[in-house]
């Protein structure tokens, strides 16, 4: 039976767009025959123990508390006691393969030990750090700090005996680099149709109570990062209402931007229009999802929203809901403008809304376009069938291991 070791940044009981992919890919792997276990580093804040199952998953932490000081040096240390516990478990547990998930530091980890160990490491990117640093506001696009991420992901992008990537973008990137495009291939995100391919009906009482009876319902659920365009969202209110007296927006979720967007909200002419509420438990959200007629996904235009490609909308439409995205890379990788779901101009307040109305004034269209959008999903991004993308690679660095040690 094949062993595949995962060092992760962070997994369940979190609950983040980075823990549900990890979860499908896991799951996917051990319906396939697979012995699947992970691994944490420091950035892992659940408590619990050193190793623990969730979700009939088997997790381990990397033992400590994260290291303080120099930047630099604290992520130096982190990456150490990383490896540290990488090196034990390896030792312990004997896995055919290693792989690991982005951010850098967890490949940098993991590298250390694939070599010291001769186990082949495949390195999955999600987003490339120094974009998620831009992002969530923590970083420069250009600073010092910026351009080393950037060469430390190079780096070990190129040290990795294979890389995955979650999206076109992502893989266009890499080659733009010098990075061979037969050493990547492109690992998509997914549903997990188990989870979401049945949709629950709407429920009246939860309407009531959130004020939606009747309503043209708009909703976001996720989380509330400056590069989601939740304040464009907002600002697109007061034209929308005017064009639709019924409409609503239902924010679903929490984050940095919370209160900010909370602050905007109160001082909108159409306050009464705009209901959050707060981040609901993850066995819940599908009743959320149903009180929804579209998603808004309205990402600002950056490298981060060019690059990557988010799992919200394809949740949305598993979900049976129309989705309408701001027209960035990472967006127009999974809708078609039309037919899945709607485009709008980013960073444009005027387009979300007229999009918006558009679409509310022609619900003649929307079952076609359901059912296209679910049929994508259940076609091309149903983790049942993406997970067959990760075996050939397994396959052909297990041989190529083989060969190694034979010849040694």
């Amino acid at each position: 039976m094949t062993r595949i070791l995962h060092v992760l940044d962070h997994s369940l009981p979190l609950h983040s767009g980075y823990t549900f992919r990890t979860r499908a890919i896991l799951r996917a792997q051990m319906a396939r025959g697979w012995a699947v276990r992970g691994i944490t580093g420091h950035r892992h804040s659940a408590d619990g123990p050193l190793e623990e199952e969730v979700d009939g998953l088997h997790f381990h932490r990397t033992p400590g508390e994260p290291a303080t000081g120099n930047p630099l040096i604290r992520e130096w240390r982190d990456i150490s006691a990383h490896a540290d516990a990488i090196d034990a478990l390896v030792r312990q547990w004997r896995p055919d393969i290693i792989h690991a998930h982005s951010p850098v530091l967890n490949a940098i980890a993991a590298q250390r030990v694939a070599k010291r160990h001769g186990i082949p490491m495949i390195y999955e990117i999600r987003a490339f750090w120094e974009d998620a640093a831009v992002g969530n506001g923590t970083g420069t696009e250009g600073s010092p700090r910026y351009w080393l991420t950037r060469q430390l992901e190079t780096h070990a992008v190129r040290a990795a005996d294979s890389v995955a990537v979650i999206c076109e973008g992502l893989r266009g990137d890499l080659i733009a680099r010098g990075v061979d495009a037969a050493k990547i291939i492109v690992s998509p995100n997914g549903v997990d149709m188990e989870q979401f391919g049945d949709p629950v009906p709407r429920d009246p009482a939860l309407a009531a109570k959130l004020g939606l009876e009747g309503a043209d319902v708009v909703g976001f659920i996720g989380s509330f990062y400056d590069y989601e365009g939740l304040d464009d969202l907002i600002a697109a209110m007061p034209r929308l209402v005017r064009a639709r007296p019924k409409a609503k927006l239902l924010l679903v979720g929490g984050g940095p931007r919370e209160q900010a967007l909370r602050d905007q909200a109160m001082a909108s002419p159409f306050a009464d229009h705009i209901v959050f509420v707060g981040r609901v438990p993850h066995d819940q959200v599908e009743h959320y999802y149903a009180q929804v007629d579209i998603l808004a996904y309205p990402r600002k235009a950056m490298r981060l929203t060019d690059l990557v490609t988010p799992l919200k909308p394809l949740e949305a439409m598993a979900q049976g809901r129309l989705v309408a995205a701001s027209s960035v890379g990472g967006h127009r990788e999974l809708i078609a403008d039309g037919v899945t779901g709607t485009l709008f101009a980013p960073d444009d307040p005027q387009a979300i809304a007229l999009a918006l109305a558009g679409l509310f004034a022609d619900r003649g269209g929307w079952d076609a376009r359901r059912a296209a959008a679910r049929a994508f999903v259940e076609g091309e991004r149903n983790w049942s069938s993406n997970i067959v993308r990760y075996e050939p690679v397994y396959q052909r660095l297990l041989a190529r291991a083989d060969k190694m040690r034979a010849a040694a």
